[in-house]
């Protein structure tokens, strides 16, 4: 039996966007043992996986806010050894950043990743075993599914598989929630509080129970101020991702600007309109089995009409 480990850590929609290639190793390794590293606050989402073995988490991102502490020198030691813990057969860090390749560096097994060519922080490739060109205009989920079967020694082929299964997180339930994602932590990809209020009034009036989650305080407070301006809208208590996740999975559809949670709505299926303002989406545009409309792009703010639009198209 072979031993994968993946390193994949963040951020929310770059671990979305490698669960297909997960979901291919499981295919076309069905004996394989396959484990990921991924940041902590992510590692409830991966874990419902179904070709996921084994999760280590890891907490960079926590650990930069407090480098000199004792505490986390001793979580860092910690994780060290889980990940040493193990040898395994193949190593593959599919994020290509410094801190991603050191991660492979200290993992016991053959190295792979991008070539310079191909990797996001040039300095990556030094710390791996054997080296892979891929396209950097490829959507992530190509790039990802690419690498990996370059890997592992087989074509990237077959439909999307995120490896999550809808009914199971819904537990067959199904309602008239809309989810409106409006919280991302760049302010270039925002759309504006006012639009949205227009927006969740009108699902409102049509039946919809407008949701709209959040996960720092600036957010609930943004949450709260568009749930209030809103008969029968609401702020739901914050969540892990799982949580999230099943929440999701119950919507009628979801209304989102670019970010994680709107890729995770792609990957269950969940019928979705993206708004794109900063940013445009042909290389991390949503991308699943559920109907996906996109509207805007980068530089191009999308009306409310537009929205509106999109939303019946899918909705009806």
């Amino acid at each position: 039996m072979s031993d994968i480990l993946f390193i994949k850590t963040s951020s929310l929609g770059d671990v979305i966007h490698h669960m297909p290639a997960v979901s291919d190793a499981r295919r076309h390794r069905p004996d394989a043992r396959i484990g990921w590293v991924v940041e902590e606050a992510f590692a409830p989402l991966v874990r419902l996986h179904r070709a996921v073995d084994s999760v280590i988490p890891v907490a960079s991102r926590r650990w930069r806010r407090a480098v000199m502490s004792p505490t986390t020198w001793r979580e860092i030691i910690e994780f060290h050894r889980a990940i040493r813990a193990q040898t395994h057969d193949t190593v593959i860090d599919a994020q290509g950043l410094v801190r991603s390749a050191l991660i492979a560096r200290f993992a016991r097994g053959r190295r792979h990743g991008y070539d310079r060519a191909s990797v996001r922080e040039w300095p990556a490739p030094y710390c791996y075993d054997v080296h892979y060109h891929v396209d950097r205009s490829l959507h992530a989920i190509t790039r990802n599914r690419m690498l990996t079967a370059e890997v592992l020694g087989y074509a990237p082929d077959g439909p999307l598989d995120f490896g999550l299964d809808r009914a199971a997180l819904s537990a067959g339930e199904s309602g008239r929630d809309a989810i409106l994602l409006h919280a991302t932590a760049r302010p270039e990809k925002e759309w504006p509080v006012a639009r949205w209020i227009e927006l969740a009034r009108g699902l409102a009036a049509r039946g919809f129970s407008p949701l709209l989650p959040w996960g720092t305080e600036a957010e609930r407070q943004r949450s709260a101020e568009i749930a209030g301006a809103v008969p029968g809208a609401r702020a739901p208590d914050y969540q892990p991702l799982d949580g999230v996740a099943r929440m999701i999975a119950r919507a009628a559809f979801v209304v989102g600007v670019d970010t994680g949670l709107l890729h995770l709505a792609a990957a269950l299926g969940v019928p979705l309109v993206a708004i794109f303002v900063g940013t445009e989406p042909g290389q991390h545009g949503p991308l699943g089995a559920g109907r996906i409309e996109i509207v805007g792009g980068l530089g191009k703010m999308p009306s409310l009409e537009e929205v509106r639009s999109a939303v019946e198209r899918i909705a009806s």
